[in-house]
């Protein structure tokens, strides 16, 4: 079938909640994506920072296909090898106590709604039905009706109420808001370290720092929604160390999956996650054999790999070339590690990121004023190079 075609059965049986560009891929591999007449592209956008390993990674398709052949998918209800070990050096690395395994990020989200409120009633002796959780204006945690209820974007949530009460928007990066948000009613605060889809906005040096300090002095959780800026992507393990932050919780997912499967994970500590009992929370495929299996290959690569010093020095490469630019359709670049957005003024990031694709380079706006920059943490200088080589002279067709 020609592209057009497939575009016109996609638009025919699809439900209309997404707007991709007009490009039908069909293969990838490392940090390339070839589409359907075989045009070669470098993936500029990593998935939302799912494909950090690149595509098709040859050792993550063996682990599959040896695991896939042994034991794929039991329920918690019984126990299996794999995940036992693949919790072990979740928690080691990030140094938590606890590790609850699910699927996609939202779920670990909720996941972690769930478990500050038990903490709040149970450990902090809020009224039942009464606790509160501060969260971030711009924030982006997922599209679950509860989730949406703490949204600020209109579009997230137009027609889909009532929504879920016992939140507080505060405004990202204030840190005096947060200090009168805090009610003895407060149980927990849950905030992207660096903001993604709001376009990779990052909070003045020394919040998150602040944050922490006041969820200590009111016995408040501190727990990070780390699924797109943890693993790696913003040069460190996760965001949060940047500023040395030692949460109570941490929200993983998208790159856990190495681009192949949804896998996440709610983690804490003890007191935090000692809420859960036997079917209190759980979820069919979430911590199954494969699933682990391939999650404990993403760890171990990160490492032997060296993605995470690989990302903070060709981030730097990335963020200061694009800074270099100076062009007048360029109102800010900014980033971290491999996650650099890029705000333009006066033209349509949909319609650059369009000229984009037919250079051979793969992105995606964010609200149609950033364009983003996120590849595969393998990518090589070169790569680099000419993605802000192409950039450049994409810009000099809207002049």
């Amino acid at each position: 079938m020609t592209t057009s075609s497939l575009i016109a059965l996609e638009n025919r049986y699809s439900a209309h909640n997404y707007d991709p560009l007009p490009v039908v891929l069909a293969k990838g591999k490392g940090v390339w994506l070839w589409d359907t007449d075989g045009k070669r592209y470098l993936d500029m956008m990593s998935a939302y920072s799912a494909v950090s390993l690149g595509h098709s990674h040859p050792r993550l398709l063996a682990v599959l296909n040896e695991q896939a052949q042994r034991l794929c998918v039991t329920s918690r209800a019984f126990h299996n090898e794999v995940l036992p070990v693949f919790l072990e050096q979740l928690c080691t690395l990030t140094g938590m106590d606890k590790a609850l395994p699910m699927n996609t990020g939202v779920e670990a989200v909720e996941t972690a709604i769930k478990a500050a409120r038990r903490f709040g009633y149970e450990k902090k002796g809020i009224p039942l039905d009464k606790a509160e959780i501060i969260v971030a204006s711009n924030n982006f945690h997922g599209r679950t009706v509860t989730v949406i209820s703490f949204s600020s974007e209109p579009d997230y949530k137009q027609g889909f109420g009532p929504f879920t009460p016992g939140f507080v928007t505060i405004p990202f990066g204030k840190t005096d808001a947060l200090s009168k948000a805090i009610t003895p009613y407060t149980c927990a605060v849950i905030i992207e370290p660096m903001q993604g889809e709001a376009g990779i906005c990052l909070p003045p040096a020394g919040w998150l720092k602040a944050c922490q300090r006041y969820c200590e002095r009111h016995n408040v959780l501190f727990i990070l929604d780390e699924v797109q800026t943890g693993l790696g992507r913003t040069g460190k393990w996760f965001a949060g160390e940047h500023e040395n932050i030692k949460a109570d919780g941490i929200i993983l997912g998208k790159a856990l999956g190495g681009g192949i499967l949804p896998v996440s994970a709610f983690l804490g500590k003890s007191a935090l996650m000692a809420g859960f009992t036997p079917g209190s929370h759980g979820s069919t495929f979430g911590g199954n054999p494969l699933a682990s299996r391939m999650g404990l290959e993403v760890l171990t690569l990160l490492k032997e790999e060296d993605c995470i010093a690989q990302s903070a020095s060709l981030g730097k490469v990335l963020l200061e070339g694009l800074q270099s630019l100076k062009h007048p359709l360029i109102k800010e670049v900014r980033g971290k590690g491999l996650w650099v957005g890029v705000e333009l003024v006066g033209v349509s990031a949909r319609l650059v990121c369009e000229k984009l694709m037919e250079k051979g380079i793969l992105t995606k706006d964010v609200y149609d004023r950033v364009i983003r920059f996120a590849p595969p943490l393998i990518i090589e200088r070169d790569c680099i190079d000419w993605t802000i080589e192409q950039f450049a002279q994409t810009l000099k067709l809207f002049e």
